[in-house]
């Protein structure tokens, strides 16, 4: 037993999945079972009920979970100590982010972040919002970065940008000319949109009635990628997030024409736990993050 078969374990708990959790660990599905089944031997008893589908950890199985990630965090944090009483900037960043913060704003901070800190490692996982609240208030990540953040009495949330909406549409569409978009425009369009209970479909929703617009949903999805492409085979339009469809304009594949309504934004945050400290190397994370974003805030929208 050892320090890399307790992170593989943890690993694969979380995400309820022997194939992510061994992507995570850099080795084969059949390498991470065969391991849990040999620190279950050691252990002699069994941590993980592989009969039900999705498996599911046994009572075992989950005290040896809490508390083995309990070990990890304590041993992380104490890696880090050390290097800072040496002046050094080491250790685990542990992030849980949306998938549609930006697969390469993302990479290019852990890059600039791991040529800075060679000592210091980043660890991503892409979530879903709700699941990545809770791992920030379980401890299971030190840092989350969802869209519309929300503070709360044990989470607080630095602010990290806004990202202007836009109208994505093909560009053979007939609203693809404008140079801005009024809402009132979008009236009886066929709208691809988010599924009811994601806080960016609220807001959404919240500007068309305030504009007193009723479009006609024909389709409903809980990520952006997919919102893409039915707007690319030309089931509707859609209101986006302008960062996020840049490289589908830049091919020509979509077109992003601005809103009128310029208070339309897509607020993005940092959650992190109250009360915990964070590491060097996690405030230094921070700083890259918003470094990096200030370096790519989209340009003003274009005046009618």
């Amino acid at each position: 037993m050892n320090l890399e078969t307790l992170k593989l374990f943890c690993d694969v708990a979380r995400c309820r999945s022997f194939s992510k959790g061994a992507s995570l660990n850099g080795i084969t599905q059949s390498a991470a079972s065969q391991a849990i089944s040999q620190l279950e031997s050691d252990l002699g008893i069994r941590l993980i009920d592989r009969t039900r589908r999705p498996f599911v950890l046994t009572p075992e199985g989950e005290l040896y979970y809490r508390s083995v990630g309990e070990i990890l965090r304590n041993y992380d944090d104490l890696l880090a100590n050390l290097q800072a009483m040496r002046q050094e900037i080491g250790g685990v960043v542990r992030v849980a982010a949306i998938y549609s913060v930006g697969l390469h704003d993302m990479a290019t901070s852990v890059s600039r972040f791991m040529s800075r800190f060679p000592n210091a490692k980043v660890r991503i996982e892409y979530q879903r919002p709700p699941q990545i609240y809770e791992a920030v208030l379980h401890d299971e990540v030190d840092l989350g970065i969802v869209s519309y953040p929300s503070a709360s009495r044990d989470l607080d949330v630095i602010p990290l940008n806004n990202e202007r909406m836009i109208l994505c549409c093909r560009p053979d569409h007939h609203l693809a000319s404008h140079k801005t978009i009024p809402f009132q425009l979008l009236h009886g369009e066929h709208f691809v949109t988010f599924d009811r209970d994601l806080a960016i479909r609220r807001e959404i929703d919240r500007h068309l009635q305030e504009a007193q617009v009723a479009v006609r949903v024909v389709m409903e999805f809980d990520n952006i990628e997919t919102i893409k492409q039915a707007v690319q085979i030309g089931a509707g339009v859609s209101i986006l997030p302008e960062p996020t469809v840049r490289r589908e304009v830049s091919k020509n594949h979509l077109a992003a024409v601005p809103l009128a309504d310029s208070d339309c934004t897509r607020p993005i945050g940092i959650l992190h736990r109250q009360r915990k400290t964070l590491t060097a190397a996690v405030r230094q994370f921070i700083q890259i993050l918003q470094e990096t974003k200030s370096a790519v805030r989209p340009p003003a929208p274009t005046e009618g």
